[in-house]
C-alpha cells in the first residue's frame, strides 16, 4: 500500500467525531495539531482541550481506528499539552455546526451573541457550568429554551 499524504490523512481526521460533541470533528475542534510521516510511521499530535479532559484517551482511540480502519499500522499518537488548546483553534465550520446542534460558539466578549435555537439576542447566564467543563448553561429569555455555550478558553 502506498503511504497516504497528509492531506489525505487529515482528511480522514475530519470524520472521526468528538465524543463529547458529536456533532463536530476533532479536527474542527482544532485538537488535532499536526500530522507527519516520521518514516513509515504516522505521528498524530493531539492537543487536549484541557488537561485532565476524561474524553482524550477516547479521542486518541477513535482517531487510531479510523486510521487502521485505512490500512495504517504504524501510528504514533503524541500528546501535546504546550500550548495548552484554546477555542480560537475552533475551525469557522466548527463554529457553525456548534450552533446548528444547540450549543453557541464562543465568543471573545464572554457570553453568547444570540440564542442558537431561535436567535434572539434576549440571553441569561443560569450557571457558569454546563454538561461539561468548557461549557456553561444558558437560556433564552424569549423561547425560553436552555442551551449550552461553548466557554473561551
Amino acid at each position: 500500500m502506498a503511504q497516504p499524504s497528509e492531506q489525505q490523512v487529515w482528511d480522514w481526521l475530519d470524520a472521526v467525531p468528538d465524543p463529547e460533541i458529536p456533532v463536530i470533528s476533532v479536527v474542527d475542534l482544532g485538537i488535532v495539531r499536526d500530522v507527519a510521516w516520521e518514516g513509515e510511521t504516522l505521528t498524530v499530535t493531539v492537543t487536549p482541550t484541557y488537561s485532565g479532559c476524561p474524553a482524550t484517551s477516547i479521542i486518541s482511540m477513535d482517531i487510531e481506528t479510523a486510521l487502521r480502519e485505512r490500512g495504517i499500522r504504524d501510528i504514533r499518537i503524541k500528546t501535546r499539552i504546550s500550548p495548552a488548546w484554546t477555542t480560537d483553534w475552533l475551525s469557522d465550520k466548527g463554529k457553525m455546526k456548534l450552533e446548528e446542534y444547540g450549543i453557541a460558539p464562543p465568543r471573545p466578549a464572554g457570553g453568547p451573541e444570540r440564542c442558537p435555537r431561535c436567535g434572539s439576542k434576549a440571553v441569561e447566564k443560569v450557571s457558569q457550568f454546563g454538561s461539561t467543563p468548557c461549557k456553561a448553561h444558558w437560556r433564552c429569555t424569549d423561547c425560553l429554551e436552555p442551551f449550552d455555550y461553548f466557554k473561551c478558553i
